[in-house]
């Protein structure tokens, strides 16, 4: 029997300075680890209307989702899996203030990103995908929206500078 999977969206957002919004969660999975901001995709919702709204759940901004990043998998609850896609996004108004599950939200330069618990293969992830300076330690193959393919890296996760 396949593992259900649990559709999840992550926002890559950047300021003028080249510093990363993050998220410290304040719920499980991953409580008090540094993350993008996103979350489950609700039913009938596209990944972009999901990233507009966990932003603005998560950290009070309004954003305009853009490219695709890449995908992980992350082991979910009762054997499930995440299947979270990554989407860059812009801020367009609001004003930052944690919200909804998480505990903080904050910019932080790259350099800080590398000091905080973040949620496992974060880091190796925006590495890979050049978000990151840096050697790349592969979280697995990047791939296109669709079904994912096997469980194994975790969602991101950030703290404050």
């Amino acid at each position: 029997m396949q593992a259900k999977r649990i559709r999840c969206v992550g926002a890559v957002i950047r300021d003028s300075g080249g510093r990363l919004l993050l998220i410290r969660r304040g719920h499980p999975p991953g409580e008090g680890l540094w993350s993008l901001p996103g979350g489950r995709v609700e039913a009938g919702e596209s990944d972009q209307d999901a990233v507009v709204r966990e932003v603005g759940e998560e950290t009070g901004l309004s954003a305009v989702p853009g490219a695709f990043l890449g995908a992980v998998e992350r082991p979910a609850p009762d054997g499930a899996v995440f299947d979270i896609r990554d989407y860059e996004a812009v801020v367009t108004g609001g004003q930052l203030a944690a919200g909804d599950d998480a505990a903080e939200a904050v910019w932080v330069s790259p350099a800080r990103l590398a000091s905080l618990p973040v949620t496992p293969g974060l880091a190796e992830a925006l590495t890979a995908w050049h978000v990151l300076p840096g050697p790349a330690r592969q979280p697995g193959p990047a791939r296109q929206p669709g079904p994912a393919r096997q469980p194994g890296a975790n969602p991101v996760s950030r703290r404050p500078e």
